[in-house]
């Protein structure tokens, strides 16, 4: 059954995965500028989800759906792995393309959209309040609540300290990686967080260190908080055994 469920979970998230591609197309502009409406060829773009190709003339754009679809597949299975058949599990599939596609525009134009951000805040919060009344799980929702103030605060601190280091974005995206984290416990919400901070840092630092970029030079921090969530996840969901 375990390995049912991974190979299921991994071939949801390879779908979940191809499906976002034209969101991330679409999201991928810089702030000051509308979401695209259109492709490079000049033919409309209709709807968020599917794939990223014209209808009309079969133009690619976006650069494709591969990796997003590996990285969901992967995450997914990873997920699927570690929690098992708990309750739990449900949510965390549910906010694996959600979380790719973010990093995939961070990445992209280094910026986290509030479109995104905050409902997956609000939609973390309340499903896992939802799965904490389902025999099985594992987790605590007032502990996920309050993951999600204390990682949202932590990261609103780093934001106010240095507004240069980080964007305003992160400190939302935050809010639902430490309802995720926390719903665990502090110790994997330490840990989740802590990852996503030594992630970024040495992603930074060889990027210093091989002269790819200078100290005021802004990084894509998104997707390392989001790979050291998922770390902590798969760490609380072990822990917290069948």
């Amino acid at each position: 059954m375990d390995a049912l469920l991974v190979v299921l979970a991994a071939v949801y998230g390879a779908v979940a995965g191809r499906a976002v591609a034209r969101a991330r197309y679409r999201l991928s502009v810089e702030p000051a500028e509308p979401w695209r409406s259109a492709g490079p060829c000049g033919h409309a773009v209709g709807g968020w989800l599917g794939r990223s190709r014209c209808g009309v003339c079969g133009a690619g754009y976006g650069g494709g759906a591969r990796w997003p679809a590996v990285a969901t597949a992967l995450g997914c299975a990873g997920l699927a792995a570690a929690s098992g058949t708990r309750p739990e599990l449900l949510v965390w599939l549910l906010a694996a393309p959600v979380v790719v596609l973010l990093a995939a525009v961070d990445r992209s134009v280094r910026r986290l959209p509030d479109v995104l951000t905050l409902p997956l805040a609000a939609g973390v919060a309340a499903s896992l309040g939802a799965v904490a009344l389902i025999p099985g799980a594992a987790g605590s929702w007032a502990g996920a609540l309050l993951g999600g103030l204390a990682m949202g605060g932590g990261y609103l601190a780093l934001f106010l300290i240095h507004p240069g280091g980080m964007g305003f974005g992160d400190v939302k995206l935050a809010l639902g990686l430490g309802c995720a984290l926390g719903w665990y416990g502090w110790p994997v919400l330490f840990a989740g967080a802590f990852a996503g901070l030594l992630l970024g840092s040495l992603y930074g630092t060889a990027l210093l260190v091989t002269r790819r970029a200078g100290r005021g030079t802004a990084l894509a921090f998104g997707p390392f908080m989001i790979v050291g969530a998922w770390l902590g996840v798969l760490l609380g969901g072990a822990a917290a055994g069948p």
